[in-house]
């Protein structure tokens, strides 16, 4: 069996970037690596996600949105990480569960523990073994993502307060699992964060 590790945190902490370095990282070690993302990660998740990450950022209420990315993460779990790791894969995912704890859950004031009821009936409650949760300040991670472009901007757009009520579900979620969640100091510079990443992976699953 495969491992599942996932990078999780605000707008702007450059998960994406780490994704791809960690991904490297272990395929040097010999591993066969799955990178994959949320929402997303499939056919159907991504037809999904053109309706989370675009338009007005009103255009969904938080239950909907809520339902939405439960309803992409079991398509992808069904169609690409579970069989990936069942082949014996490693997969990184940009995003999880967490993410949606921590953005409808925590940002959009629904309530930790429905998202979780949700993710139970939908997807047996399935976690990943590791997740690294990229911490930096509001303000300047969403100066990062608004440098960035690229379109898919519709929860860079929303309030302020909602950010910070989604980095303190962020650190609530980190306080909460200490075994399987680790932050990472975002803040640093890219060469500062993967050297932390590689280490908390390394140690976790007793790679030298």
């Amino acid at each position: 069996m495969g491992k599942f590790i996932t990078l999780e945190g605000g707008e702007g902490g450059g998960k994406s970037t780490q994704a791809k370095r960690l991904a490297d990282f272990l395929e040097g070690k010999g591993n066969r690596v799955l990178l994959t993302r949320e929402p997303g990660g499939s056919q159907g998740a991504e037809d999904i996600r053109k309706l989370l990450v675009s338009g007005d950022p009103g255009r969904w209420d938080a239950m909907t949105e809520a339902l939405l990315h439960t309803a992409a993460r079991r398509d992808h779990l069904q169609r690409t990480v579970l069989p990936a790791i069942e082949s014996g894969s490693w997969v990184i995912s940009d995003r999880f569960v967490d993410s949606t704890v921590a953005y409808q859950g925590y940002g959009h004031d629904l309530g930790a523990e429905h998202i979780l009821e949700m993710h139970r009936i939908a997807n047996a409650g399935f976690m990943p073994d590791l997740t690294l949760i990229l911490d930096l300040p509001v303000e300047e991670g969403l100066g990062r993502a608004n440098s960035r472009g690229g379109g898919e901007d519709r929860y860079e757009r929303m309030k302020l307060d909602f950010h910070h009520r989604l980095r303190q579900g962020f650190l609530a979620i980190a306080a909460g699992q200490p075994d399987r969640c680790k932050i990472v100091n975002a803040a640093l510079n890219i060469d500062a964060v993967t050297a932390q990443i590689q280490a908390i992976v390394c140690q976790k699953f007793g790679l030298a």
